[in-house]
């Protein structure tokens, strides 16, 4: 048994100045059923301090724990709150972000309606701009069921969502800790459970994000570089994959893309030789890369 609903997970680093918004909109919640997990990845600023003073708070009305651990990147950060959870399902709620008030209710309503069913890996809203503005594909329906790889690769549905995935499942597939990266692709842990469970996918507004110039997804290539083996990792799992072949044929490219990063020694992925006559294009782009790095 769980002790709440879900578990709201905020992985952090000197991100101080940010999370007084994140805690404002987890006071807003119409829906309490969940606890907050912070990992603090080796922050240096006064982020424990800023949390000791949100736990003592008269508003705060829902559990909040803090946990630190060295500097190892977010898959690590993720793999440790995981560990931590006390909730069925595991939220990840970035630093720089926020939940609409409704959220965890609306999360929890289409959980429940799939719930008992152990096909479901758990549920997926969408995320929009702070003015508004929807990211990512629209949906052709309301609700669907399918799982990430159908969803991302054979639908060709982009931008950012909102995967709300039970506990359990998370626990089953944690992210690889390769020595020496700081850096993990979520989507290879969703293609991992893609491979095994679906989802629900509700086309309703949950969370709130805008992309900080310096954060992650704006120096996206520079961190896969400096994380090759995880990036090889997560482009040679797609080919083996059930998804169309132009999907096949860009992982290929980005595979040979950061293969090019990685020693020899760290070279533990291979792809099939039918692949080879796409290495050209992978250097292109590396070469392309190392001119804006």
């Amino acid at each position: 048994m769980y002790d709440f609903m879900i578990t709201i997970f905020t992985p952090t680093y000197n991100r101080a100045s940010l999370l007084r918004d994140v805690y404002e909109s987890l006071l807003l919640q119409s829906l309490k059923d969940f606890e907050w997990v912070i990992v603090d990845d080796g922050s240096t600023d006064d982020t424990q301090t800023l949390f000791q003073s949100f736990s003592s708070s008269e508003r705060t009305c829902f559990p909040i724990r803090y946990f630190y651990q060295e500097n190892g990147g977010k898959h690590r950060a993720i793999n440790r709150g995981v560990k931590e959870a006390k909730g069925e399902l595991f939220l990840i709620l970035d630093s720089d972000d926020a939940l609409l008030p409704d959220a965890v209710k609306i999360i929890n309503d289409y959980y429940l309606q799939i719930k008992e069913d152990f096909s479901f890996c758990g549920v997926c809203g969408r995320i929009a701009h702070r003015n508004g503005s929807l990211i990512g594909s629209p949906f052709a329906h309301d609700v669907m069921d399918m799982s990430y790889l159908e969803c991302r690769y054979n639908r060709h549905i982009k931008g950012d969502m909102l995967e709300v995935i039970r506990t359990s499942i998370m626990k089953n597939f944690p992210f690889p800790e390769i020595e020496g990266e700081k850096f993990c692709p979520e989507a290879l842990i969703w293609n991992r459970i893609g491979c095994k469970y679906k989802m629900r996918y509700f086309n309703k507004v949950v969370y709130q994000r805008d992309y900080l110039e310096h954060g992650l997804t704006d120096k996206i290539v520079k961190i896969r570089m400096n994380s090759p083996e995880a990036s090889m990792t997560t482009y040679a799992e797609l080919l083996k994959y059930n998804i169309v072949f132009k999907q096949k044929l860009k992982a290929a490219i980005n595979y040979w893309r950061f293969r090019f990063c990685a020693p020899k020694t760290k070279i533990k992925k291979n792809i099939s030789v039918f692949w080879c006559w796409t290495i050209p294009l992978g250097y292109l782009l590396h070469v392309l890369d190392l001119k804006k790095a």
